[in-house]
């Protein structure tokens, strides 16, 4: 596919294996060109492969990758400049930007919403690039990646494409194409030098301190608690995690999205990006934690258990990431998609952003309304939750409106 007066020629390609891993990551993590870790493991070659080669995406998962890449015209034979992860959707599932009720009232009023395009990681609702470029591509590639893809979109006669979990600077690049935009909210986790757990907790209210100290006691009492990566993580350790997913998955989804497969290609190619925290019951392992460590930060993603306890979720998931983010050095943890739960254990509101380009007139300036009045309670429910943040005046942190009465607890 051409881009006429860009300079670039698009292509699609059926899977990232179709591409070079080091011309790929040169445009999705082109600042771990020196070696060490990409600031966002989830768009990285190998990430994006296990999921196509463990049948976790691909045929039968609703999921077909159709990635995207520019190249400068007349040089077929030179590496993409740019490259950007898209599927074509049969279904509105795995995204975590709610679309469901798009499809429904598209469809009753006599259109057909699938199947649309979708640049997203699937099942990943971490916020980052989609639009990949790399160190090298000149003014306006991502400009012209997102016209590339809403050409595809429209030439296919699909209904709509979906940049889910951007960068807001992609959102708003997006926005000034004609795409609409829509934010949501998640809660992260935010290192201000913090020494050691106490130093953390030291910051917090008293009442906040106390509530988090019994939830680690009691959520880990008789228990084992251990993180591992790399080398450390055994194939054993995969089957018990493999049963905790499908428990969380049978709970929340009716199945489990990824497949058996993918936790071995994560064995294979992975182990050096994650932390697997488990807890052990006199050395059987009954939960865990799977977490995805970037350059900067600690990414939550599956958690399971065959054992229900009070604060076992809270202590693997946001209480031991916590604590490996601090001793790691990284700067922040992003615990995953919904959850205000986690502002009384000391995670901080934050935007996330996506992009719509919707194909129906009509539709567009529906969906355009409804989202602008989404957009305002989002951001009232940002500034609502924010100011109510845990941390004790004075400390660093964000205002508060909590008094500490009690610092020696």
């Amino acid at each position: 596919m051409n881009a006429p007066g860009e300079g670039f020629v698009a292509t699609l390609v059926e899977g990232v294996g179709a591409l070079p891993a080091r011309d790929w990551d040169a445009c999705a993590a082109p600042e771990a060109a020196a070696g060490g870790r990409p600031a966002d493991p989830f768009v990285t070659h190998r990430f994006l492969k296990a999921l196509e080669d463990s049948g976790s995406v691909g045929p039968g998962s609703g999921w077909t990758p159709a990635h995207l890449t520019l190249r400068p015209a007349g040089r077929d034979d030179a590496p993409p400049l740019a490259v950007m992860p898209l599927y074509v959707k049969s279904h509105s599932f795995g995204e975590y930007v709610f679309d469901h009720a798009w499809a429904d009232a598209y469809e009753r009023a006599g259109g057909r919403y699938y199947p649309k395009l979708q640049s997203a990681v699937p099942f990943t609702p971490v916020g980052g690039r989609r639009l990949l470029t790399g160190a090298h591509a000149p003014p306006g590639t991502a400009a012209a990646l997102l016209r590339a893809a809403s050409r595809v979109a429209a030439r296919a006669g699909m209904s709509s494409l979906h940049v889910t979990f951007c960068t807001e600077d992609e959102a708003r690049l997006a926005e000034g194409l004609g795409m609409l935009p829509r934010m949501g909210e998640q809660f992260h986790w935010f290192n201000r030098g913090y020494g050691g757990f106490d130093d953390f907790l030291a910051a917090l209210s008293s009442r906040k301190r106390k509530q988090i100290r019994r939830e680690r006691r009691e959520g880990a009492e008789g228990l084992r608690i251990r993180r591992l990566t790399g080398e450390d993580i055994r194939p054993e350790h995969w089957d018990a995690f493999w049963r905790f997913y499908q428990d969380t998955g049978a709970r929340k989804w009716g199945r489990p999205y990824l497949t058996r497969a993918f936790f071995e290609e994560a064995h294979a190619h992975l182990r050096d990006d994650i932390l697997l925290i488990l807890a052990e019951r006199e050395g059987r392992p009954i939960a865990g934690a799977l977490n995805f460590i970037g350059r900067e930060a600690l990414f939550g993603r599956w958690w399971g258990c065959l054992e229900r306890r009070p604060f076992l979720h809270f202590e693997l998931c946001y209480h031991q990431a916590v604590e490996a983010a601090i001793e790691m050095g990284l700067s922040r943890v992003e615990a995953g998609a919904q959850g205000e739960h986690k502002l009384a254990r000391g995670y901080e509101p934050r935007p996330t952003w996506s992009a719509h380009w919707i194909a129906d007139p009509g539709f567009r300036a529906a969906l355009d309304d409804w989202l602008a009045a989404e957009r305002t309670a989002v951001a009232r429910e940002i500034a609502w939750a924010g100011a109510r943040a845990p941390f004790r005046k004075g400390a660093p942190g964000p205002a508060t409106q909590e008094d500490d009465d009690d610092r020696s607890a």
